[in-house]
């Protein structure tokens, strides 16, 4: 049976700040989901930082209207909520007045998949906060180029074969299809500027799909900045794809994304439990593995991919290394280059400000004082 996993999230409200959402704003999207009759097979609601992600399963195929237009009021119930209860950032990542057929370019981020249903399947959808789109690149080419890092590479037939990457230019909108083994150096080239180049999909040479990644930058929709874009990756694992331990394991160096409380510095992600609450510790990027099987589109699961002791140390590297860039401050490269600071306008006002004071140089005036001032070392 054909069946679609559609993974959909939002930021639509905060307790106090961009923490986690409330009970309440929870409710009402679990209530207007709930209620949608017979549209959807299974789905699964929960949060990572202040983000509400949706999983669904039905048999309407991706970017489906009824299924998106689902997600969208669920998360209207929930702006309501956050505006009742006062919440920080209520209805944030929604940008438009109404929905127009589709979320995507609308706010939420969305990550969907189509495929025939195998006996066992598996999926895994990793939930991202305080980061953006780009976050899974390195760790998705860990997992599908890197032998070093991924042993499945070697022995899986089909993962051997290489793979096909659909990497989009986040500013231009435009899309690339590039293909294992041929294409490996032009995309290392692509992924060195993850706040540019973002992997949106992988499918076998074959064209069975195997991953799918939000893309949507919210400072592009809106013109300003609304807050981190905050991704979701949806895996299907096992069998010829990667295995669910191999999936996992590619987060276990916490590499440096862009994020930060203000979407200013550079920063570790760190791999934390399901339904965590972002950090007020700077707001160190985080996500989350929700780690599902599924048989005629019914969920087992999720597991906590993340819970298990091992993945504590792991969290303390993160830890560490935040604190090590961050204590550098306001100077880069611990703080993002100017293109990419989300308050480009409050940097923006400080250098108009600083190009005022600025005065032409007089190079005689100059040169003259350098001879006064020269002390004949002898």
């Amino acid at each position: 049976m054909k069946i679609t996993v559609s993974v959909i999230k939002a930021d639509v409200g905060g307790i106090g700040g961009h923490t986690r959402p409330s009970d309440g704003l929870i409710e009402a999207v679990k209530h207007t989901v709930k209620s949608s009759g017979d549209l959807l097979l299974d789905y699964y609601i929960g949060y990572c930082g202040d983000d509400v992600h949706i999983v669904m399963s039905h048999t309407k195929g991706t970017d489906n209207e009824e299924i998106h237009k689902l997600a969208w009021n669920a998360f209207e119930a929930g702006t309501q909520v956050a505006k009742e209860e006062g919440l920080y950032g209520a209805g944030q990542d929604l940008l438009k007045d109404s929905f127009s057929g589709n979320v995507k370019g609308m706010g939420p981020g969305v990550a969907e998949l189509e495929f025939e249903e195998r006996p066992n399947e598996a999926f895994t959808v990793f939930a991202a906060d305080k980061t953006e789109p780009g976050a899974f690149n390195y760790p998705m080419y860990r997992l599908f180029v890197d032998a070093l890092s991924n042993t499945g590479l070697i022995v899986n037939k089909s993962l051997a074969k290489g793979v096909d990457f659909h990497v989009m230019d986040v500013e231009d909108a435009t899309i690339a299809k590039l293909s294992l083994w041929e294409d490996k150096p032009t995309l290392e080239a692509a992924l060195m500027y993850p706040s540019r180049y973002v992997i949106s999909s992988i499918h076998t040479k074959e064209g069975e799909p195997i991953l799918s990644a939000s893309t949507d930058r919210l400072h592009n929709i809106a013109g300003t900045y609304v807050g981190k874009d905050d991704p979701v990756c949806l895996i299907r694992t096992q069998k010829m794809f990667p295995a669910t331990e191999e999936a996992g394991s590619v987060f276990n160096n916490p590499h440096y994304v862009s994020g930060n409380t203000r979407g200013s510095h550079n920063m570790p992600l760190m791999p934390v439990k399901l339904n965590s609450a972002a950090t007020i510790n700077f707001c160190i990027p985080i996500v989350e593995s929700l780690v599902f099987s599924m048989h005629n589109g019914k969920f087992t699961g999720p597991f906590d991919g993340f819970s298990t002791p091992d993945w504590d140390h792991i969290r303390e590297i993160a830890t560490k290394k935040a604190m090590a860039i961050r204590s550098q401050g306001f100077i880069h490269p611990a703080t993002l280059v100017p293109d990419e600071l989300e308050y480009a306008e409050g940097y923006n006002d400080r250098m108009s400000i600083l190009k005022s004071k600025m005065k032409p140089m007089d190079s005689k005036t100059t040169s003259d004082d350098r001879k006064e001032n020269y002390e004949d070392p002898d």
